[in-house]
């Protein structure tokens, strides 16, 4: 396998996802306008209820993890969505590219864009609610990466499911991430959550990475090492669906299920 080849594929991907991305005026609402009004909205309910300083920094940083979330598993859906809505999905298909092309290209635009969302995101919790969600470089490096593994789980399940499901489950793109708000503790602490329920949402990923930041405003983890928890469970999540996406492709190829996204 030529290395360089793989990777100028790859950076394809990352090329056509900015390309739409900036002919496309309506997806900059989803790395400005958005996540914006929801900072806004949830820091605003925190300051009307008077909360203390560190409770207000656990309901803005599940506000900001939703929205960076969200951004950037979006750009992993695309990557599909983009030539299913065109009817040219047969296309990318049959050329000399793989599903891995495909997904860590569309991810990588996806955690830039995700990144400047969170800088916006954590600019205006310092201006507008005297809030500093800027941790020391190495461990907000370290959260950032675990939000945008978080995305590609995300993506990849939502590409794996369009395979397998065609057109139906196009509504994932936008569903799941609000499923892992209910499971993940992005507005409180899965400590309330059932038992079940629970054990459920201690195994997602995400879960422990918002423990991980949160440990740094006076919150105690679940686990003593969060991060590491949570990237391990990441990589487990990614190669169960790593071969279920060569799965999925392989008998959409069969079914006749990438014709039927096509012209």
């Amino acid at each position: 396998m030529n290395l360089r080849s793989e990777l100028y594929k790859t950076l394809g991907f990352t090329y056509r996802n900015y390309v739409i991305t900036k002919r496309n005026f309506f997806t900059l609402f989803e790395t400005l306008f958005w996540p914006i009004i929801g900072l806004l909205s949830v820091g605003l309910m925190g300051a009307y209820l008077s909360l203390e300083e560190n409770y207000l920094a656990f309901i803005l940083i599940g506000a900001v993890t939703l929205s960076v979330l969200q951004v950037s598993q979006l750009d992993v859906a695309y990557v599909l969505l983009f030539d299913i809505w065109s009817k040219s999905l047969r296309y990318t298909f049959v050329s000399p590219v793989s599903i891995f092309n495909m997904i860590f290209g569309a991810w990588l635009f996806g955690s830039f864009r995700g990144f400047v969302a969170f800088l916006i995101l954590a600019l205006s919790s310092r201006y507008l609610f005297n809030l500093n969600l800027l941790i020391d470089p190495l461990n907000l490096i370290l959260f950032l990466l675990g939000i945008f593994l978080s995305a590609m789980i995300i993506g990849t399940l939502t590409c794996a499911l369009l395979l397998i499901f065609g057109y139906r489950a196009e509504v994932a793109a936008w569903t799941l991430t609000a499923i892992f708000m209910l499971l993940c503790g992005i507005y409180y602490p899965v400590t309330m959550l059932p038992s079940g329920i629970r054990e459920i949402a201690y195994a997602i990923p995400l879960t422990h990475f918002l423990e991980f930041y949160r440990s740094f405003y006076c919150f105690t983890p679940s686990t003593n090492n969060p991060a590491l928890f949570g990237f391990a469970l990441s990589f487990l999540f990614l190669l169960i669906l790593f071969l279920t996406l060569m799965w999925a492709s392989e008998r959409a190829r069969r079914k006749g299920t990438v014709t039927q996204f096509s012209e």
